[in-house]
């Protein structure tokens, strides 16, 4: 979930302080502050680091200094030229064998029918992911709260989170560089934890979404050594792995991939310096070569594979990087047979913005789909103590436009979370995932279905196609799994359909 003082999902978007203008001094991302730098601990190691950058390069280059000096890389005191690029891969790209691994929490509590489809579990991915670390690990997150303390709950359920945090403690133990972007504003508390891993040499920055675009940084991904990435629904939050139901991906040994979605990373870097401002344009070393024209090409354990990164909003998109609401929209209409989607919520207006604005472009698509061209279209959504009851009418607005005799099928349910014995831990008990799929690719992102996440909040999305060669019929491609735990949820008898249920009602399951 993705607050603790209130709704996990909704954002302080009305901040008084109007936006960042765009096109504003560039010079202003990097004035020398305390805050710990690329290679050293404070402002004299950045302008000790700028002056070797410009004997370097002679005149120097803006772009070099952008994309050089925001970069947390390595920590301790060296010298910039013996520093690799956080993306350096560690082989030969050549010899790179990419591996996609589909991870998932399941709340405490919540059993699944025996024989049922699963994947592997997020909190034991997370530490056996940074187990690979040797170099850098990137985290973004719009907050972290990694132990019951926080929030002043003494629950057994947050010992996963606690593991974590102390496995994040012991990388920068063994001189391992972390850095986080995180969001500023947020709704939860200023987090203790997140407070101690910088005192033990974590580069923490907050990005001031809120004054930039007026939303938050809601993106949840990691880069890891520039080879290998998370991304998926969970926040750095212990309810996330024992109490909210999440999904993501993790993608190993994947130098290209990773050092794309470090761009991304480094949008928010740049920006959570003092006194930040939106480019007009971004400059070329931030841009994309993988994307929905040109995605990534190559075989993930033998599979052939392609795939590319989204991000929203679109001033947070630079040049050549697919636009979160563009790939949604390009799965949507290229599905030929069936789109099955899991948000958290869905609202064909904004959320936030005041006065609310009608947004049909996601609604439109999947009455495209299944009006026009016999898709059938499921549509699973959370169902919770939050819920906002005023969602209940456009899913049964949508779900009316199915007609079984016009080969029209559009169904729509809600997946309640049985709150059990858990009622002490605010903010939990939630199917928080955010994915779709096809027969043709499979979208896993970060962002919930309402205008507001695509126009003013940052996220991330990712599309994959798989296609089995002849050879390996028994391989199920990452379509084939998520579509599997897809109907493993809707055919579980915590999704319950429209028909009978009272608006904003009967959303806590408490048996």
């Amino acid at each position: 979930m993705d607050t603790k003082a209130g709704p996990p999902e909704p954002h302080p978007c009305c901040s008084p302080r109007p936006p960042g203008k765009p096109g504003q001094s560039l010079s202003q991302y990097w004035r020398p502050t305390a805050t710990p730098g690329p290679w050293g601990r404070g402002p004299a190691q950045l302008q000790v680091l700028g002056m070797l950058a410009v004997l370097w390069l002679g005149a120097g280059t803006l772009t070099y200094l952008l994309w050089q000096l925001p970069t947390p890389g390595t920590r301790g005191q060296v010298h910039p030229e013996e520093v690799p690029p956080a993306w350096a891969p560690t082989g030969q790209d050549g010899e790179e064998s990419c591996r996609l691994v589909i991870v998932e929490s399941v709340p405490q509590d919540l059993p699944s029918a025996a024989g049922s489809p699963s994947a592997q579990p997020l909190a034991r991915a997370w530490l056996q992911l940074l187990d690979t670390a040797q170099e850098s690990v990137h985290v973004a997150s719009y907050y972290w709260s990694l132990t019951g303390h926080d929030i002043g709950v003494n629950d057994s359920s947050s010992q996963p989170g606690e593991a974590l945090l102390q496995k994040l403690q012991q990388l920068l133990d063994r001189n391992v560089s972390l850095a986080v972007a995180t969001s500023k504003p947020t709704l939860a508390r200023e987090s203790t934890d997140l407070q101690a891993l910088a005192a033990q040499g974590a580069q923490v920055r907050q990005v001031p979404m809120g004054h930039l675009t007026r939303g938050v940084l809601h993106s949840k991904f990691w880069v890891v050594d520039g080879r290998h990435v998370y991304l998926g629904s969970a926040n750095m939050d212990w309810r996330s792995l024992t109490q909210v139901k999440e999904l993501g991906t993790i993608i190993y040994n994947c130098s290209h991939l990773a050092r794309d979605l470090e761009k991304t990373f480094q949008t928010y870097w740049v920006l959570g310096a003092p006194q930040a401002v939106l480019p007009k344009t971004w400059p070329q070393n931030f841009s994309s070569h993988i994307n929905l024209a040109q995605p990534f090409q190559g075989l993930f354990d033998g599979v052939p594979t392609t795939a590319y990164f989204s991000a929203s909003p679109p001033v947070l998109c630079p040049r050549g990087r697919t636009r979160d609401l563009d790939a949604l929209l390009a799965v949507m209409g290229a599905a030929q047979e069936f789109i099955y989607a899991s948000v958290m919520e869905y609202f064909p207006t904004t959320r936030f913005a005041r006065p609310a604005r009608y947004w049909p472009a996601l609604d439109d698509a999947l009455r495209a789909a299944a009006f026009s061209r016999g898709v059938r279209v499921r549509l699973l959504v959370s169902c919770w103590l939050h819920t906002d009851p005023a969602m209940f009418p456009f899913l049964r607005s949508l779900q009316a436009l199915s007609n079984p005799a016009a080969n029209i099928s559009v169904d729509v349910k809600v997946f309640i979370v049985p709150v059990g014995n858990h009622s002490n831990i605010p903010f939990s008990r939630v199917n928080h995932s955010k994915f779709m799929v096809t027969e043709r690719a499979a979208y896993i992102g970060t962002s919930n279905w309402s205008e507001d996440y695509f126009s003013s909040t940052s996220g991330v999305g990712l599309v994959v196609n798989q296609t089995a060669p002849c050879a390996r019929l028994g391989v199920a491609t990452v379509q084939e799994q998520l579509r599997q735990l897809f109907e493993r949820d809707w055919s579980s008898r915590y999704a319950v359909g429209l028909d009978g249920q009272a608006p904003g009602q009967d959303c806590v399951w408490r048996s």
